[in-house]
């Protein structure tokens, strides 16, 4: 729940656009606010299993049992790895070739073949900049690829 206060109240800095009733950092507070409802329906069903079990067994913190599956530990840190290398990379490479590496990543990573994964990872990648740039006119980092695309 505190990353999504934090994610709500940096999208508040976000410019607004000239002439809409939206900008750029709608999505961001919808997202924010969709991680703060589970954050706290997370605390709620903690608190009732806290309550329902027995007070020298119940711990604050357990892991469960798929924490003991190493490739389940490797996609649970894959993840915000990927997030934390496309807010690096992304000014320097650029959304739609960084988007399709890391999609195709993680999609392979996660069971999906290779040829699928960089099937999905182009389409959802070019679905996302037609979204942003053309409809919410948002542009997304062109890094290397500078306006050749679009």
């Amino acid at each position: 729940m505190i990353f999504a206060f934090a994610e709500i109240a940096y999208s508040t800095t976000f410019p607004a656009l000239h002439g809409q009733a939206y900008g750029p950092n709608l999505f961001p507070i919808l997202i924010g606010c969709g991680l703060a409802l589970c954050g706290l329906l997370l605390i709620v069903r903690g608190l009732r299993a806290r309550q329902a079990a027995n007070a020298e067994e119940a711990a604050w913190f357990r892991w469960g049992d798929w924490a003991q599956d190493p490739d389940r530990r490797v996609n649970m840190i894959l993840i915000p790895s990927v997030l934390i290398i496309y807010i690096l990379l992304s000014d320097i490479i650029g959304f739609i070739p960084l988007s399709i590496i890391l999609l195709t990543l993680l999609l392979y990573r996660l069971g999906t073949s290779v040829a699928l994964s960089i099937l999905y990872a182009v389409v959802t990648t070019v679905l996302l900049q037609v979204l942003f740039a053309r409809v919410l006119l948002v542009p997304l980092p062109a890094g290397i690829t500078g306006n050749l695309l679009w």
